[in-house]
């Protein structure tokens, strides 16, 4: 498996980084500001950041419960066999699934963590039968849904 390497990343890139993770609708102008540049330069390092791949993308956070999206689960799946097919089968059928925020290969007593998001209980139990466990290889799952979230956070600490 290759590994990225890591971009090295000076205080102001760093500062960016946390306020673009704060508001990612920032003008340059605010942003320069902020961070003690021109615009110009400001400019450039959110362009050079955004080239070298640590910006991925700028999005809305919605609200779930105000969508109608208030039943949040985990489920542990395991799989019938561990081997590369069944991963990538596995995997991009994890992919069309809407309700599917997070589906993670995970190492211990299961294989994958799928973390999603449905109105209540009965749609819980719909997409249980007629999605999570249609899933190929699926051997058997657990689901834990989630009474009270007491944090989540987008921003990662740089």
């Amino acid at each position: 498996m290759e590994t990225t390497p890591k971009i090295p990343l000076d205080r102001v890139d760093r500062r960016i980084l946390r306020i673009l993770q704060d508001d990612g609708r920032i003008s340059h102008v605010h942003l320069a500001e902020k961070v003690g540049l021109s615009p110009t330069a400001a400019t450039e390092r959110v362009k050079r950041l955004t080239r070298e791949g640590l910006i991925a993308g700028y999005a809305a956070r919605l609200d779930p419960v105000k969508l109608g999206l208030e039943l949040l689960v985990f489920v542990e799946v395991t799989l019938d066999r561990t081997t590369s097919d069944v991963f990538e089968k596995f995997g991009a059928a994890a992919l069309r699934a809407p309700e599917v925020l997070e589906c993670h290969l995970v190492a211990g007593g299961f294989d994958y963590l799928v973390k999603a998001r449905v109105p209540d209980m009965a749609h819980y139990r719909r997409f249980l039968g007629e999605v999570l466990l249609t899933l190929p290889g699926v051997r058997a799952t657990h689901t834990y849904p989630v009474m009270e979230q007491v944090k989540e956070e987008m921003a990662l600490p740089v």
